[in-house]
């Protein structure tokens, strides 16, 4: 699903359409990657994702179970609980996965091909070196990633074991997989088009800023705010195409992986 992000990404950091460096389209996006940057720029980016992409699902689902728990001793109804531990477990799943975003965004931004881009481990150095480890440096846009993490998995999780609750269990195993696989891919979806905003914000600041050495993107409801007046409220929605087809099915082939392997863990352990 990497090539899907990157391009969201582009999409996300470019200002405006008059910019002869700007997709027109979602396939034109993926023809000018390929014809300029070549196959593996598709794959630009790839290795923080991997070194964080379990560590982060684990603190996702982990936080869940743990932050629902803890709020069974409050007088809570189940589609606040719900809601509630998934914020709960965005916020704590984006403060471990920030510094590789900040990696990412600045690797997949880089339009050379794909030899010629520094490696990972270099360009997280000289993040270090030239703007340190705090909000300016490897944790840039962590209030951003705040929002978009908490917001999601707030929606996410909340929508799916509500709804899922709602319509009947299907005695059938392969309905029983495909109900819980649409209520998956609508959790996904829905989850995608609210967080959005703050996934536009987040590659703002994350990325290049538009004058070298002028940080116009500073904070997550400045940029927002900024993205709307210079370019309107469709801005705050770029690469919202490739983000649910990557994160729609993703989410849902998640939830229920997790499920199956749950019950299964419970069962035999």
């Amino acid at each position: 699903m990497h090539p899907l992000d990157v391009v969201k990404t582009r999409f996300q950091i470019q200002r405006c359409a008059t910019d002869p460096n700007s997709y027109k389209s979602l396939g034109d996006s993926f023809r000018t990657i390929f014809r300029i940057e070549g196959l593996f720029g598709f794959y630009k980016g790839i290795l923080p994702p991997i070194l964080a992409e379990t560590p982060k699902r684990a603190v996702k689902f982990f936080t869940f179970e743990q932050y629902k728990k803890l709020l069974g001793y409050m007088s809570l109804s189940p589609a606040l609980t719900f809601a509630i531990a998934g914020l709960g477990s965005g916020l704590t799943e984006a403060i471990v996965v920030n510094p590789f975003e900040v990696v990412k965004v600045g690797l997949q931004a880089n339009r050379n091909k794909f030899t010629e881009q520094p490696s990972t481990m270099s360009y997280a150095r000289h993040i270090i070196k030239k703007e340190g480890l705090g909000l300016q440096g490897l944790n840039k846009g962590f209030t951003a990633t705040l929002g978009r993490h908490g917001v999601f998995n707030m929606v996410y999780f909340g929508f799916y074991y509500n709804v899922k609750n709602i319509i009947p269990v299907n005695k059938d195993p392969t309905l029983e997989f495909l109900r819980k696989f649409g209520i998956g891919l609508l959790s996904g979806t829905i989850a995608s088009v609210i967080n959005i905003p703050f996934d536009v914000a987040k590659s703002r600041i994350q990325g290049p800023q538009p004058v070298p050495g002028e940080i116009k993107y500073r904070t997550c409801f400045q940029t927002m705010a900024t993205v709307y007046r210079e370019e309107g409220i469709f801005a705050l929605y770029k690469g919202l195409l490739p983000k649910i087809m990557r994160l729609g099915p993703g989410g849902a082939v998640m939830l229920l992986v997790y499920e199956y392997t749950y019950l299964w863990l419970q069962e035999n352990w």
